[in-house]
């Protein structure tokens, strides 16, 4: 999950490859012709659960997604991301969304860790904005945790459209985590360099199965990662001095051009689906079937057999990929729910501990 998302016009120290990007449709145009355990879900998610505290909450939040994904389109990844990074550390709690400092208490939050430090501000921005809307209408009512779930549903929607999907209702009940340490990051988190047995261990600690490991890497259709996150797999794979033998030659080369082992640019962001980085859809599980992963960690999801075989029924088959997606991110939206002051609290300002 470690992503980058796109540049926009607020993100402008942001180097975007455009050549890169031209060269390896190119490749993967030419490469076309060439050759699970269960979350128990928490009795008080529901998707009815503000039918009488907040009934427009889901209009209120869309208005403000809506209008963020027209100004700054960097929000959409920058916001799935954050609900990401947000489920696998101290559960769907919007504790990502904490502050550090006076916000959390003195200490540092997990926002502030290092797995964290590229988080893009448009996805923090679009939370706060969705919460002040809601908060206006809706005082005191909606938990910030439930906010990002809606808005995480409603990028993935907008940004899969013309791919005819998907949408999913969004349960909710979360109230928001007290307990935010940027110190719990690194451990709870994917790594680029993470194996195919520490993701599915990661996986496993979350109550997520690798089906769920296979379909939540699709996020990946959308977004870019910085040269940093996959620098080592060009130069010293796994600590051998040579490049992963499993990046296709050319894909190596273009990305070798743009990021060099020393002295490039850090703002460079290559993106991860190299056929249709702008759209949520399937075009990622194809990609892997023509060794077009950009990381090591979505390149071995076609090289080991256990999961070989959902990336290829992924790629022929885009409704199923996101029929898929909506249960695991419904599954994923249930880990490590908060409920109730004892165990959590509702936050005024999300960046804050009330």
């Amino acid at each position: 999950m470690s992503t980058a998302p796109p540049p926009s016009s607020s993100s402008s120290s942001s180097v975007f490859v455009t050549g890169l990007l031209i060269l390896l449709l190119v490749l993967r145009s030419s490469n076309c012709s060439a050759a699970s355990t269960t979350v128990s879900r928490p009795r008080q998610l529901s998707t009815d659960y503000y039918a009488k505290s907040c009934p427009h909450l889901e209009q209120l939040v869309g208005s403000v997604t809506s209008q963020q994904f027209k100004e700054a389109p960097v929000s959409a990844p920058a916001t799935i991301r954050l609900f990401f990074h947000d489920c696998f550390v101290e559960g769907c709690d919007g504790s990502i969304l904490i502050a550090s400092g006076a916000g959390n208490g003195g200490g540092k939050a997990e926002r502030d860790a290092e797995e964290n430090k590229d988080l893009a501000a448009e996805g923090f921005d679009t939370i706060q904005k969705a919460k002040a809307v809601a908060e206006s209408n809706c005082p005191g009512v909606v938990s910030c945790a439930d906010i990002l779930a809606i808005a995480a549903r409603d990028f993935v929607h907008l940004h899969s459209l013309q791919a005819g999907g998907p949408y999913y209702e969004v349960k909710k009940g979360r109230w928001d985590g007290n307990i935010s340490m940027a110190s719990r990051v690194s451990s709870n988190l994917p790594h680029p360099n993470s194996t195919m047995a520490d993701l599915l261990n990661l996986f496993s600690s979350k109550g997520l199965s690798i089906d769920d490991l296979i379909v939540l890497s699709g996020a990946h259709s959308i977004g870019f990662a910085h040269c940093a996150h996959f620098l080592s797999r060009l130069y010293n794979f796994r600590g051998t001095k040579s490049p992963d033998p499993a990046v296709d030659p050319r894909l190596l080369k273009a990305l070798r051009m743009s990021c060099p082992e020393s002295g490039g640019n850090p703002d460079v962001l290559v993106p991860f689906d190299v056929t249709t980085p702008f759209s949520f859809d399937n075009a990622y599980y194809s990609n892997l079937e023509d060794n077009l992963g950009l990381l090591a960690t979505d390149q071995a999801l076609f090289l080991d057999q256990r999961s070989r075989a959902l990336v290829q029924a992924f790629a022929k088959d885009k409704h199923q990929f996101f029929q898929a997606f909506s249960v695991a991110m419904d599954k994923m939206g249930s880990i490590g729910v908060k409920s109730g002051r004892l165990h959590g609290e509702m936050r005024r300002d999300c960046s804050m501990h009330t």
